[in-house]
């Protein structure tokens, strides 16, 4: 069985790199949003044309990258939402609200300094995980059923 999953959340580090790194030998097909964060912000007003106001600048935007961040949800089968340290990200709260509401299996992606600002969050999350190696043991788990000490064992 091929899981799709889509990787919501920060754009700052490669962690989408190293989850499709360690989950290469899996039956996984990944999506994710737009990562080029200038493409994503100025994708509106590229398309559609210049406003004078950054509020319809940005709203141009956001409503162009929901067309694709609300396909890539309702296609997963699971939602991993990271929330980086550099920036609040408020768009990743919302992804994983929408998941969450759309029924989607959601793995949340922080470190322990965030728990309490996402404790709503976590509490809709099916999975915590603090690193891209544990998502990647939760998506070899979902799809092999093996633990992390067995899948140590069947590699020898």
């Amino acid at each position: 069985m091929t899981l799709k999953v889509y990787l919501s959340g920060e754009i700052h580090t490669d962690w989408r790199e190293e989850i499709a790194a360690g989950a290469a030998d899996l039956d996984v097909k990944f999506s994710a949003p737009v990562t080029d964060h200038a493409a994503s912000d100025d994708c509106g007003v590229t398309i559609l044309g210049a406003e004078a106001s950054k509020y319809w600048h940005d709203h141009k935007g956001a409503m162009l990258n929901a067309i694709r961040t609300r396909r890539g949800i309702e296609e997963a089968d699971v939602v991993v939402v990271r929330f980086g340290e550099k920036y609040k990200q408020w768009n990743a709260a919302f992804d994983a609200g929408y998941a969450s509401a759309r029924g989607k299996a959601l793995i949340v992606l922080h470190s322990p300094e965030h728990q309490h600002a996402l404790k709503e969050v976590d509490a809709a999350a099916l999975a915590v995980a603090e690193t891209p190696d544990q998502v990647v043991e939760i998506l070899r788990y979902v799809l092999t059923g093996r633990l992390p000490s067995q899948n140590a064992a069947a590699a020898e």
